[in-house]
C-alpha cells in the first residue's frame, strides 16, 4: 500500500490545522508535510504551548490524517555553516525544537534542507561548520527516535545522493537518511537519475514528487512552480527505478498553491498527471 502526501504549503494558508487535516482526506492523502520556514509566523510554530500541540495531536486523532514529516527549511535564514557563531546557535536551538515538536506530534522525519549556507559566500569552513553542528543535530533526533533527513537541493552543496553519502560516511547514524526530491536531483546535468536512486537506496526515508526546469550552461533551472509534465523529470522512468529496488516509503507531492484561488483544482490536476505513472509503475492499483 503505497503512502502518499501533500505539502502543506499546497493547502490554503488560513484555515485551522483541522481543517487542513480535513481537506488532506476530502484529496485522497494519507498524511501531510508541515512546512516550518524562515518566516518568523512558521517558525512560531517551534514554540507552541502544550495547549496548542494537544490541539494539533486531537485534530490528527479526529480525522485519522497524520502529519508524518517536517519541512524544516528555517534553517535557510540560520544555518548550520553560518561564519556568523550566533546564527549557529540558533540553527541548533531551532533543531532541538524541531526534534521536541515533532516527538510531541508524532512526526517520523524531519526534513533538512542540504544547505551549508543560503544566504552566505560557501567556503570549506562552512562546510565544516554544517558537518560539525549537524553531527550534534542528529545526536540530539536519535535520543527521541526522530529521523533527520536531508533533501537532494537546488544548490551545488548537495545536489545529488552521492554528495549525500559522503556527509553520512562521517555521520554512521540510523537517523541521519536522504530525502530525494526527484525534481531537484534530475534537474543538474551531471546526475545519473538511475544511478544515484541505486545508491542510495537503504537510505531513503521519503520521496518528492515534483517537476523542474534542468541547469544549463546559460540557465540557472526552475526549482519551484513548474507545473506537472512541463519539466525534465522522468517520472515513470525514476519510479520504475524506485519499485525495481523495492522502494515502500511514501511520496510526497511538493507544490505552492496555498495562495491560489483554486489550490484544490491544482492539486487535482497534479493527481491526474501524477497518477497514471505510479500504477504504471506498480505503486497503485487504481
Amino acid at each position: 500500500m503505497t503512502t502518499l502526501g501533500i505539502y502543506e504549503k499546497a493547502l490554503p494558508k488560513n484555515i485551522s490545522w483541522k481543517e487542513r487535516l480535513l481537506l488532506t482526506k476530502k484529496l485522497g492523502f494519507d498524511f501531510i508535510e508541515m512546512s516550518i520556514d524562515e518566516t518568523d509566523e512558521r517558525l512560531k510554530r517551534l514554540d507552541w504551548t502544550n495547549a496548542e500541540r494537544k490541539e494539533v495531536r486531537e485534530a490528527i486523532h479526529e480525522t485519522d490524517i497524520k502529519i508524518l514529516s517536517i519541512c524544516l527549511s528555517g534553517h535557510r535564514r540560520f544555518p548550520f555553516g553560518s561564519e556568523d557563531q550566533e546564527k549557529r546557535v540558533v540553527a541548533l536551538m531551532l533543531m532541538e525544537k524541531a526534534i521536541n515538536l515533532a516527538s510531541d506530534l508524532g512526526v517520523r522525519t524531519i526534513q533538512l534542507a542540504g544547505y551549508d549556507v543560503y544566504y552566505e559566500t560557501k567556503t570549506l569552513t562552512s562546510r565544516e561548520y554544517f558537518i560539525e553542528n549537524l553531527k550534534k543535530a542528529v545526536a540530539l533526533a536519535a535520543s527521541k527516535e526522530i529521523v533527520l533527513s536531508i533533501e537532494i537541493m537546488d544548490d551545488p552543496f548537495m545536489n545529488s545522493i552521492s554528495k549525500f553519502l559522503k556527509i553520512k560516511e562521517q555521520i554512521r547514524s540510523p537517523y541521519l537518511q536522504v530525502y530525494p526530491d526527484l525534481g531537484n536531483l534530475s534537474a543538474w546535468p551531471e546526475n545519473d537519475v538511475g544511478y544515484e536512486l541505486e545508491i542510495g537506496i537503504d537510505q531513503i526515508s521519503a520521496i518528492h514528487l515534483k517537476d523542474t526546469l534542468a541547469v544549463t550552461e546559460q540557465f540557472a533551472g526552475k526549482f519551484k512552480e513548474v507545473p506537472f509534465g512541463a519539466g525534465c523529470v522522468d517520472f515513470l522512468g525514476c519510479l520504475k527505478t524506485l519499485k525495481r529496488l523495492e522502494y515502500a516509503g511514501p511520496f510526497l507531492i511538493e507544490m505552492w498553491s496555498e495562495n491560489s484561488e483554486t489550490p484544490e483544482k491544482e492539486i487535482e490536476q497534479a493527481k491526474a498527471f501524477l497518477f497514471p505513472y505510479l500504477k504504471e509503475a506498480g505503486y497503485i492499483d487504481n
